[in-house]
């Protein structure tokens, strides 16, 4: 005990080395996906320094010997490598242009990769700053979800240059399965928001089918079964079926708990419609997914994981069937 606090006051005076030799990275961000992110960064022998809002998210890393920091700023002042997984792009924005922001207290050099899922637009704003300060940043958004992130498999869809994409590389290896250069900063952004533009309105149509099928008289596991040895089979149906039972390791079987919240599938697919918009390009089912969402989360389950729009849809039907 008197050694951890002993430890604790060098590290808020002076810089914090690794023992390994390998650069010290900051990760900004202990939620469901970045906790996971961090963990494996340990596990794969490095030291790091951490910050998040929630204490209980920062102890579980100090308990495996990560360093703790009070704000952005200080872990910038200590972190050759930054990682940050942030829920939006006003957090983003926040975290590290604020007054106690990465930006404020940076050193040159400082390698910065945000896998937060934001607009393109403002990913190439952040990272213009970032080069301001000689940092720099990549956008490395996620695909994989809170399993993909616990086992270390995730996909990063990575945007900068070549060169800092092989810089990049060996950090986000430790955290994923499939590292993809989508092309110039901003890029990681457009495939993620693509990719889940289809995640969202392919499991409206899992949900809406499933359903369907189930109010025929279908049973829910011979229904899926075809779906997954047919034309029908996808993502939504085969690994992450919305119908409670089907799957035995399932959000949908565990109450629709943990997952991807149904809240950040709405700010997703809200990214889609307005980058859409931005261009002058239709989104005719992203639309109309984007609408389904709101109401999902207008009635109080933006907590809950996406695919709780199959509830929500026998639930509408069953209300409507009453009126």
């Amino acid at each position: 005990m008197l050694s951890n606090r002993f430890n604790q006051l060098m590290f808020n005076n002076i810089r914090y080395y690794s023992t390994s030799g390998k650069p010290l990275i900051g990760f900004i961000g202990l939620g469901n996906m970045g906790g996971h992110q961090a963990m494996n960064l340990i596990k794969k022998g490095h030291n790091l320094v951490v910050f998040d809002v929630s204490k209980d998210n920062v102890n579980r890393l100090a308990d495996k010997g990560a360093k703790v920091a009070q704000s952005p700023a200080e872990v910038a002042k200590q972190a050759d490598v930054i990682v940050t997984m942030l829920p939006a792009s006003a957090h983003v924005k926040s975290v590290y242009c604020g007054e106690n922001g990465i930006l404020s207290t940076i050193k040159p050099g400082t390698l910065l990769l945000d896998s937060s899922t934001i607009d393109p637009a403002t990913a190439r704003e952040v990272a213009d700053k970032a080069a301001q300060h000689k940092a720099t940043m990549l956008d490395c958004p996620v695909s994989g979800g809170v399993g993909g992130a616990e086992a270390g498999t995730l996909t990063f869809m990575v945007g900068g240059s070549a060169g800092d994409f092989e810089k990049a590389k060996p950090y986000l290896e430790c955290m994923g399965k499939n590292i993809v250069h989508c092309g110039d900063v901003g890029t990681g952004q457009v495939a993620k928001v693509c990719n889940n533009l289809v995640l969202g309105i392919s499991m409206i149509g899992v949900s809406e089918a499933m359903n369907l099928g189930v109010k025929l008289g279908m049973d829910p596991k011979k229904l899926a079964g075809i779906f997954n040895t047919s034309s029908a089979r996808c993502w939504s149906s085969e690994l992450y079926n919305p119908c409670p039972g089907v799957l035995e390791n399932s959000a949908a079987t565990r109450g629709y708990t943990g997952g991807f919240g149904s809240a950040l599938m709405n700010k997703d697919l809200g990214l889609a419609v307005d980058s859409a918009k931005s261009i002058g390009e239709p989104l005719f089912l992203g639309n109309s997914a984007h609408q389904l969402y709101t109401l999902v989360c207008a009635k109080g389950e933006g907590h809950r994981d996406f695919s709780v729009v199959y509830e929500y849809l026998q639930k509408n039907n069953q209300d409507n069937n009453k009126k």
